[in-house]
């Protein structure tokens, strides 16, 4: 497994596409600002999302408990999953009990972080992504690279070959109406023969047991309608206490993601319609661990809106495939961690601390303090560089005696002078982006020295 800084490079390759990635995702980060700036209570809005969500972690069994009778009562069959592996396996226990083979899938991360698509291909059930980036990639065999717009790594070029390849659109076509209005026809037909349709949840209220699935494609509710079972995938932290808090979480949600005033569709599911199962399963897989990690726990606070990502310097020119984990960027360089620490121990290092991230999160998560925080755990857990963790000792060590940093600089500048190669090649990481600076004659300390009269 190749780590963030690996595949990094292997995306910077392309110059042309880095750029252009950069400032699309920073063109939806201008978008955001200016709708942002709309709202007069703007920040009153993010402090009030932010309390709310906090008093759900902290009562967030009762909660769950709340939001179960109160399904159950509307007629909704309710199913934990301890992880992973148990949440596929109830999907596919349902799908199996029906005897269906073939689902349409609307967007959901959730799905993406248990891997269900894979699990299901191997159990012989077909299953079609039917929001338009997740097709996308779906049809190119990757993952998505952000958790709101799936294929933002992908030219309309290279989706008009994937189009002709596995949709029939003419060879070379790249209008982007004429390339969405082949995925709608197929679509159509995949809606209309799809017995079952999984979506993501966006909230779910305890108050009233009911869920909000946000989309602009109107394909959840295509999905959800035309089904004969609807499964609803959440993460136990969707859930918001009361209905009337929806509209502090709407106000926000789409302003943040993508400078929308609020989603085109804002779907509520309380009850399945007559003759129809709806299905929801609340998923764990490490949640509840993170939730016991006090300098983490906020984390939980997330509404996925990708905020982050379209602000994050490194993510911009990294590009999402590099995070190596379901949500890509800081916020998710903070959530693959509590899963897997060994594996994504990479992930908090992949930030430069700016703190833009934190600046933009609609709930205020305190993300790049996080990511500091989840530096020292991994270092003290022995699951940081070793490189690293002998260069930042031999530093430690020469900070800590004033005569070896002198002897230290003297030494640095005389092989900058002398002998520059030693320093400007390929093996220093520094140096493959940048120049390095001219050697200075003397030290501050030597300058300081003669001069300080």
């Amino acid at each position: 497994m190749k780590d963030h800084a690996a595949l990094a490079e292997a995306f910077n390759k392309d110059e042309q596409r880095v750029d252009w990635h950069d400032e699309t995702l920073w063109w939806v980060r201008q978008k955001r600002d200016r709708a942002s700036h709309q709202i007069p209570d703007w920040e009153e809005l993010r402090e009030a999302a932010s309390q709310i969500k906090h008093n759900v972690l902290s009562d967030l069994g009762n909660y769950l408990e709340q939001f179960e009778k109160q399904a159950i009562g509307n007629g909704i069959t309710v199913h934990w999953a301890a992880d992973a592996k148990e949440h596929n396996d109830i999907v596919h226990s349902i799908l199996k009990r029906h005897g269906i083979t073939q689902m349409v899938k609307s967007k959901s991360m959730l799905t993406e972080e248990c891997h269900l698509n894979h699990f299901l291909e191997e159990q012989g059930i077909n299953v079609v992504d039917s929001d338009l980036g997740e097709l996308i990639v779906q049809l190119a065999k990757e993952p998505p690279s952000h958790i709101v717009l799936p294929c933002i790594h992908k030219k309309k070029e290279e989706i008009g070959d994937i189009f002709h390849e596995h949709l029939g659109s003419e060879k070379g076509e790249s209008d982007p109406q004429i390339l969405t209005e082949t995925a709608r026809v197929h679509l159509r037909n995949t809606f209309l023969t799809r017995r079952a349709a999984l979506t993501g949840v966006n909230f779910a209220v305890a108050e009233t047991g009911e869920f909000v699935v946000c989309t602009n494609e109107g394909n959840a509710d295509m999905g959800a309608h035309l089904s004969d079972v609807h499964i609803a995938s959440m993460g136990i932290e969707k859930l918001i206490p009361k209905r009337k808090h929806l509209s502090v979480f709407l106000r926000l949600l789409t302003r943040s993601a993508t400078g929308q005033p609020i989603t085109t569709y804002s779907s509520h599911f309380k009850r399945p319609r007559p003759g129809q199962e709806m299905h929801i399963i609340l998923v764990d897989n490490g949640r509840s661990v993170q939730l016991g990690r006090e300098d983490f726990r906020n984390s939980l606070k997330c509404i996925r809106c990708g905020a982050c990502m379209n602000t994050c310097p490194v993510y911009r020119r990294s590009g999402g495939h590099s995070y190596h984990t379901a949500v890509a960027g800081p916020i998710g360089s903070i959530l693959a961690p509590n899963l897997d620490m060994k594996q994504y121990a990479d992930l908090p290092f992949a930030s430069t601390l700016c703190g833009s991230c934190t600046n933009v999160c609609p709930v205020k998560i305190d993300i790049h303090d996080q990511l500091y925080k989840w530096r020292q755990v991994i270092v003290k857990e022995g699951y940081g560089d070793k490189k690293k963790a002998a260069a930042m000792q031999a530093m430690a060590y020469t900070l800590s005696s004033p005569k070896v940093y002198r002897i230290a600089g003297k030494a640095g500048r005389l092989v900058m002078k002398y002998a520059p190669f030693a320093v400007n090649n390929g093996l220093n990481p520094w140096y493959k982006q940048r120049d390095m600076p001219e050697p200075p004659k003397e030290s501050f300390g030597e300058w300081y020295a003669k001069n300080r009269s």
